[in-house]
């Protein structure tokens, strides 16, 4: 299994090298992970993909407060909430 920042590398590289890819995960971010990773996002977990450009860059910040099992589940799985 690959970590969390394994997985975000990968999917940063393919997205900067295929256009049609970088689509996608604008699109349907919960479809292209699975496509591509081989896993499944949670109905209750919301993917959100940022474009940054030369004048923004968007920074994700670690969650607070309390988590439901299933959220802590797929961070301890490695999906983490900034994948």
């Amino acid at each position: 299994m690959q970590t969390a920042e394994e997985m975000r590398t990968h999917l940063t590289r393919k997205a900067a090298e295929d256009a049609e890819f970088r689509q996608r995960l604008i699109d349907d971010p919960k479809g292209a992970l699975n496509s591509e990773l081989g896993i499944t996002i949670p109905d209750s977990m919301e993917i959100k993909v940022h474009e940054s450009s030369l004048q923004t860059v968007h920074l994700a910040l670690p969650v607070t407060g309390d988590m439901t099992e299933e959220q802590l589940e797929a961070i301890s799985a490695g999906l983490s909430c900034c994948l």
